[in-house]
């Protein structure tokens, strides 16, 4: 038995949003953690693996309809899944 077969693969692009194609509310729940260059982010609303972007959520700001702020910056994105150790 591999581990790969065990564990779901991660997608090339995610989001927290429900509206967006993107949203996978089951693999959320699972636990699902980015490095953005090489560093833990905790705040990612959305990525892209191979566009190497992700958007990130400005503080507790939100827009008019009640949708938080991002900024999306450039760089590698590594997804992984958070294991409950």
């Amino acid at each position: 038995m591999s581990d790969a077969s065990a564990a779901p693969t991660l997608p090339d692009r995610l989001s927290t949003d429900p509206r967006s194609p993107f949203h996978d509310a089951e693999l959320l729940q699972n636990g699902v953690g980015i490095r953005f260059k090489g560093e833990e982010k905790t705040n990612v609303e959305e990525y892209c693996v191979s566009e190497g972007w992700v958007r990130l959520a400005i503080g507790n700001k939100v827009d008019r309809h009640g949708r938080a702020l991002t900024i999306k910056l450039s760089g590698p994105v590594e997804p992984y899944l958070r294991t409950a150790d």
